[in-house]
C-alpha cells in the first residue's frame, strides 16, 4: 500500500533503493514533536483544505486526531470546505468539524478571500468554545 503514490515512485525506491514506506502526516508529527507539544493542552484544532471521508486515510487531520486520542484530548477541524461524507471522520477522533466557506464562490476567488473566510471562522469557533465556557459557569 502506497507505493503506487507519485506514479510509482515509491515501489521504485522501495525494490532499487532499499526504501521502506511511511506515512507523510507520521513523519511530519514526529519531525515537530505534536505529541510533547499536544501535552498539557485542553483542546486540539486542526485543519484541511477539504475535509471529507478522504480525509481519514493518511491526511494530516486523522493523524493529529490519532495523537490528540491517545492524550485523551477533543479535536476540532477548520476546513475550507466540508463534503457531503465528512461525518466519517468523527469516526478517526474528530469531535467536531466546521467549514470556512461562507458562500459559492468560483475557486479563483478563494486566494483572495480564503483568508478572511478562515479568520471568521475561527473566531466563530473560539467564540462557541467561550459560550460553552460560561455556560458551564452558570
Amino acid at each position: 500500500p502506497g507505493s503506487g503514490a507519485a506514479g510509482g515512485l515509491g515501489a521504485g525506491l522501495m525494490a532499487f533503493a532499499g526504501g521502506t514506506l511511511r506515512p507523510g502526516v507520521d513523519m511530519v508529527m514526529e519531525t515537530v514533536g505534536l505529541e510533547r507539544r499536544l501535552k498539557g493542552c485542553d483542546l486540539v484544532i486542526t485543519g484541511e483544505g477539504r475535509l471529507d471521508a478522504q480525509a481519514c486515510y493518511g491526511k494530516a487531520p486523522a493523524g493529529v486526531a490519532r495523537v490528540a486520542r491517545a492524550l485523551k484530548l477533543p479535536v476540532i477541524a477548520i476546513a475550507g470546505s466540508v463534503g457531503a461524507d465528512a461525518q466519517a471522520v468523527t469516526s478517526v477522533g474528530i469531535d467536531a468539524y466546521v467549514s470556512a466557506l461562507q458562500e459559492l464562490m468560483d475557486e479563483g476567488d478563494l486566494p483572495e478571500r480564503g483568508a478572511a473566510m478562515l479568520e471568521d471562522c475561527a473566531e466563530q469557533v473560539g467564540r462557541l468554545l467561550r459560550l460553552g465556557k460560561e455556560i458551564r459557569n452558570v
